[in-house]
């Protein structure tokens, strides 16, 4: 396996060029062996930031006011890029990760993909807002001006690399994407645990801003600690959005340094979920077996390290429940732990389960086997019911990594407090049958106020990148409620209305120009007139 050593340069990637830090040097690690990883990778200090930052601003009125072909080019030659890469790609994430070829091949696919699909909305258009009402001079008692809303990109716009992603939620991935898709230059600070699939990723985005003609300064890379560059970049001035997927108290942070700004800006901050799974008596009536492995599955894919991890099952008390705690116990029993990302993700995880396993009323329904490597822990299902769940707090907590709670209950309203009394989460599952609807029917507008999505009889990990998927939730799932990081409405987070009246039109932004030269669709005093109309 190849481990891109000789062709990593570990620098960061500032409008184009690679710029060796001043701020020290960082080594990832193979969380398999714990052995350093080359190379050491430079960490910039405050004034390169500046620089990179000073780029994404000077090449945001040429980068915001792309044609739609050219722009969607971009990214789709982005996503080619990323494939031309591929092998080498995959190779070195594995080693950084510890995560398996099969799902990194997939999280690849699914970057590329994503890239895709922006570069059609891109060309499409809608999101751009177009709205006109025209001119009524005979209008009484007044006339209406000649009234036209297009939406504009806020910025340049920071992302953070997410640890469990290092494809699909980091340097190329959704926040990027859907930033760049806005038509927002994007310096993007690397996670220090995959720094050369950073770079990898990084040189294919970089090159495609050179092979388009565009300004470098539309996409910068860079390295630093988090504790002082992550925060630098948050509160510079000329940063106007963050997208970020990380630890609560990661995003938390983040939201109040962009807060105390003079100026104030948005942080779409996706930080923890414990993703309530409801089985119902109908559903437990079938095979336990096929559903208890579905769970585990759910529980232990990629160490349970998956924002959309099932943390927490609601399962009833009885015969039907015994029987589902019994078939998860044959299920996860031969299961061995996988290697986590990093050595610290899975001293954290140990740390949650040894707490969770000592509080009152908390009993172990589970536990798989130690893995191969040190950071592979046993994967356990711990157990409790809903009076525990409602008094205990730390029962409420995520635990980032394959453990989950099973809460033993009554009765539907039961059900109904456990589920007031949830915090925010990015997803609810329930498992049930026509015989359960008149149970589930008071639960679901519940966890409409609890959840960004909620599905039936499936499991929450696993996240189709379309345009009607939500990937958000409220607090503390997001950092706002009302946005998704994942799927074509990810690009509204990075863009803003203007109104313009009685502009000539040959002054008016190209989008609102009477003759509609890019066929955008529009709203035509609120009747939505499509292009070809």
């Amino acid at each position: 396996m190849p481990t891109m050593q000789a062709t990593l340069a570990g620098h960061s990637i500032i409008a184009g060029r690679e710029v060796p830090g001043n701020g020290g040097t960082v080594n990832g690690f193979n969380p398999a062996t714990n052995a350093v990883l080359e190379p050491a990778y430079t960490l910039i200090d405050r004034e390169q930031l500046a620089a990179a930052t000073t780029a994404a601003e000077e090449a945001f009125e040429s980068f915001s006011s792309l044609d739609p072909e050219t722009h969607a080019a971009f990214l789709e030659k982005i996503a080619e890029n990323i494939e031309a890469v591929g092998a080498d790609l995959v190779a070195r994430a594995m080693i950084e990760t510890g995560l398996p070829e099969a799902r990194l091949n997939g999280e690849r696919a699914r970057t590329t993909g994503q890239l895709r699909l922006f570069a059609a909305v891109v060309r499409q258009g809608d999101h751009r807002g177009v709205r006109i009402d025209p001119a009524l001079p005979d209008r009484q008692p007044m006339p209406r001006p000649d009234i036209r809303q297009r939406k504009v990109p806020l910025g340049p716009v920071a992302v953070f690399g997410a640890s469990n992603f290092p494809l699909a939620f980091s340097t190329a991935g959704g926040d990027t994407a859907s930033a760049l898709a806005a038509g927002c230059p994007v310096v993007f600070k690397a996670h220090n645990a995959h720094p050369g699939t950073s770079e990898i990723v990084g040189r294919a985005i970089a090159d495609a801003v050179r092979d388009l003609g565009l300004h470098p300064g539309v996409f910068s890379l860079i390295y630093g600690p988090g504790s002082s560059i992550g925060q630098a970049l948050v509160t510079d001035p000329l940063i106007k959005a963050v997208g970020f997927t990380g630890s609560r108290s990661g995003g938390t942070a983040l939201v109040a340094a962009a807060a105390a700004r003079p100026e104030p800006i948005p942080v779409y901050a996706e930080m923890s979920s414990i993703n309530p799974v409801f089985f119902f008596e109908g559903a437990l009536a079938g095979d336990v077996d096929v559903l208890a492995q579905a769970y585990v599955g759910s529980v232990t894919g990629s160490s349970g390290q998956l924002c959309t991890s099932p943390g927490l099952v609601f399962v009833p008390a009885g015969e039907a429940g015994d029987a589902f705690a019994a078939a998860v116990n044959r299920a996860l029993a031969p299961a061995a732990g996988q290697t986590m990302l990093t050595k610290g993700i899975a001293e954290a995880w140990s740390a949650g389960v040894a707490e969770l396993g000592a509080q009152d009323g908390v009993e172990v329904v589970a536990r798989g086997e130690q893995g191969p490597t040190e950071n592979a822990p046993a994967p356990a299902v711990f157990g409790t019911d809903v009076p525990t769940f409602l008094e205990n707090g730390v029962l409420h907590q995520e635990i980032f990594g394959a453990a989950s709670l099973m809460v033993r209950y009554t009765s539907a309203t039961d059900l109904v407090d456990a589920a007031r009394r949830l915090e925010g989460q990015l997803t609810a599952t329930l498992h049930l049958t026509e015989a359960d609807h008149a149970t589930v029917a008071p639960l679901l507008p519940v966890l409409e106020r609890k959840a960004g999505r909620i599905l039936a009889n499936g499991w929450p990990t696993g996240v189709e990148v379309g345009h009607a998927m939500v990937h958000g939730g409220p607090f503390p799932a997001t950092s706002d409620t009302r946005t998704t990081s994942v799927g074509t409405l990810a690009i509204e987070r990075f863009l803003r209305p203007v109104a313009y009246q009685n502009i000539p039109d040959g002054l008016l932004p190209v989008p609102l120009r009477e003759a509609n030269p890019w066929h955008l669709n529009r709203r035509i005093d609120g009747t939505i007139i499509l292009a070809g109309e």
